[in-house]
């Protein structure tokens, strides 16, 4: 028997983020390795008392250079040449998907020790040109041709029409993320988890006076369908960050003496691309089974917020607690940076759980690009 199965699965240790910027704000001058690399290097610091060494650094990323992310981070991170990394790409469930890939190493018994998360700069992502025409190259496609590719905000809207989810709903549930988000910040609950990268250590984005009045003065963004909903009030906004966190096995998380979540579940799934809002869902109802859970079991949770419809869709469809979920505030408020958002959720888990006496397991779920879906339940160690 591996250590990783005698300690009952992989575990969670020293989560932590930078604060997410505005694109073009705060991090402007930040390319995506320059916002890795601080975060891994006080996660290796967090981690060094076990005398470990670091199987590898997973993370997701969407939007950079190119090449391979990770390896410039953990070499910028001064890991050591030593230190391998790997760069995943699951559209905007990469960090979450870098963090699922490490916990299946550590389960095998491939790994003991493996730094995971993602990180984006929407700032300083390159502008790219179709050969020979001249055209902008503004995004990969989400499916091929003769299927549906929808940009995520008329997908957006075309979900709040099919699942009945008003401009209302959108709006109070917008207003909830920036008075959460808002209050959290300034109450210093986010401190812990922040590391300052170049003196910048405070969320820009969340706005305690964005109210409902406030949004509903917005006009639909993203579609001229007379039905449109989704505003840029009730969306996320494009974001600069990382997270990242140690993924190891219990007993090294033990002998660390840091509070841990374990992995107890995770599934990926795919949906139709015309609604990739709802790819959330399936993903998640597979976590809760293999974990032998329902949603009512659930004490946290956390499900990134691209979209008011989408996040409420997902919420419906699986019969949610809405207080249970983004409880102190969501991507709508904070920011959604691509490739590290899913990690960022990882974060906001183990902070709220950690700091509770609810001894529920959490949900951290991500809907994709496409039509795909990746969700990871995890639970405190004692």
């Amino acid at each position: 028997m591996t250590e990783a199965a005698h300690d009952e699965g992989p575990v969670i240790v020293a989560a932590r983020r930078t604060a997410i910027g505005t694109a073009g704000r705060g991090f402007a001058a930040h390319t995506v390795d320059a916002l890795a690399a601080p975060v891994l290097a006080d996660v290796a610091r967090l981690v060094a008392p076990a005398g470990v060494a670091i199987d590898d650094v997973v993370l997701g990323n969407c939007m950079g250079p190119g090449g391979d992310v990770a390896r410039v981070s953990a070499l910028r991170a001064g890991l050591g040449a030593e230190v391998p990394g790997v760069t995943v790409d699951r559209q905007c469930g990469s960090g979450l998907d870098a963090v699922m890939q490490a916990a299946s190493r550590v389960r095998a018994g491939d790994a003991r020790l493996v730094l995971a998360g993602g990180a984006e700069s929407a700032s300083t992502a390159p502008h790219r040109l179709w050969p020979g025409t001249g055209e902008r190259y503004a995004r990969a496609p989400f499916a091929p041709p003769g299927l549906p590719d929808p940009d995520m905000g008329p997908a957006a809207d075309a979900l709040a029409a099919v699942t009945g989810i008003t401009r209302v709903r959108q709006d109070a549930w917008a207003a909830r993320s920036h008075r959460l988000a808002a209050s959290a910040r300034d109450a210093g609950r986010f401190d812990g988890e922040i590391v300052a990268v170049d003196g910048v250590h405070r969320d820009d984005r969340p706005r305690a006076g964005m109210d409902a009045a406030r949004l509903a003065r917005f006009e639909p963004a993203f579609s001229a369908r007379d039905d449109a909903t989704v505003t840029a009030g009730n969306s996320c906004g494009f974001s600069d960050g990382a997270a990242a966190m140690a993924v190891t096995t219990g007993r090294i998380a033990r002998e660390l003496g840091l509070p841990a979540l374990r992995v107890r579940a995770s599934a990926l799934a795919g949906t139709d691309p015309a609604l990739p809002g709802l790819g959330a869902a399936p993903a998640a109802r597979a976590a809760l089974a293999r974990a032998g859970l329902s949603a009512r079991d659930l004490g946290f949770v956390e499900i990134t917020e691209a979209f008011a419809a989408q996040v409420l869709a997902v919420v419906d469809d699986l019969g949610l607690d809405e207080d249970l979920v983004s409880a102190d505030g969501g991507a709508i408020a904070l920011g959604h940076p691509w490739g590290a958002s899913g990690a960022v959720l990882l974060v906001r888990l183990a902070a709220r759980m950690t700091a509770s006496d609810d001894p529920r397991p959490g949900l951290a779920a991500c809907s994709i690009g496409g039509g795909q879906g990746v969700a990871i339940i995890v639970e405190r160690v004692a």
